[in-house]
């Protein structure tokens, strides 16, 4: 972890030193509502500069679905080169056990998650292993509702893949529970856990995999910057990876460092579990 965060109002100083950009959506590119002009620009002018951008998101739904969100909300096509969400990593885990019968634990909803590959939905007495998209009803219940279940899940050894790392979602204001914090319960019973999405391993390996792919090369660790707004998932992901990070402290951060002064906001730093290499308000050239 770097002693230091350097503080920039720019993306160019830096961006020479890497081949590979992978970055967060929501809070860098757009606010759910319209793009962020100023990062749009910035990513086109990383492609121009050979730069490959992978957008990479905790949305658990595959990524032709972000593709139609993005254009909708006017986030132009130049800014990127692909995407990944953790619902793509999903369905490559999934992908990775074809033909092994599994359990659905989540809403039907997310059914299209499954849509096309070869995953046989059975009851969970028959299950080889558990694909948790969420609660079947998040308004009325919680992790606990499922103990007995995810209980006899732990005693069977089945793996459990989280589609959706988050613990809770505001919904309207109101928080409730997500996929996360029934994964968690289930770690804590002594069941083995993947999550699919940020800050853990395998939405990396996929983003990178396709980056490489796209490029027709090796990208070495020390060639990636992954941009992103939240510690916990952006940065901490960034850095257990072994990855440089970039962090926009406007984004979901923004109430805690609203004012401070460089000082103040390198103390900031200090006293998260991660600290990000580069710092700036929000991506910019």
């Amino acid at each position: 972890m770097p002693s230091s965060t350097r503080l920039l109002s720019g993306v160019a100083p830096v961006i020479g030193q890497y081949e590979l950009c992978l970055c967060d959506i929501w809070g860098v590119v757009h606010n759910g509502v319209a793009p962020f002009a100023a990062a749009c620009d910035a990513l086109a002018r990383m492609r121009a500069g050979g730069v490959t951008v992978v957008l990479v998101s905790n949305a658990p739904r595959p990524r032709s679905e972000i593709a139609v969100q993005l254009g909708k909300l006017g986030v132009p096509g130049d800014a990127f080169d692909a995407i990944v969400t953790s619902g793509d990593v999903a369905r490559d885990l999934i992908a990775h056990r074809a033909g092994e019968p599994l359990y659905h634990l989540g809403p039907s909803r997310d059914l299209p998650l499954m849509a096309g590959l070869d995953a046989p939905r059975v009851g969970p007495a028959e299950a080889h292993y558990v694909l948790c998209t969420g609660l079947f009803d998040d308004e009325t219940e919680t992790a606990e509702s499922y103990a007995e279940q995810l209980a006899d899940f732990a005693r069977r050894k089945l793996t459990l893949i989280c589609a959706n790392p988050d613990l809770v979602v505001d919904r309207g204001g109101r928080i409730v529970p997500c996929a996360g914090s029934l994964a968690v319960a289930y770690e804590q019973l002594g069941g083995e856990a993947i999550y699919a999405g940020k800050p853990h391993a395998p939405i990396y390996d996929l983003a990178i995999r396709i980056g490489q792919e796209l490029r027709g090369e090796t990208v070495e660790k020390a060639r990636i910057l992954a941009i992103g707004d939240a510690i916990r998932t952006d940065i901490a992901g960034a850095a257990q990876y072994g990855l440089a990070s970039l962090m926009c402290v406007a984004g979901i951060h923004a109430g805690e460092m609203a004012g401070l002064s460089d000082g103040a906001l390198q103390g900031w730093f200090g006293r998260q579990s991660h600290r990000p290499d580069y710092a700036m308000p929000h991506l910019a050239w």
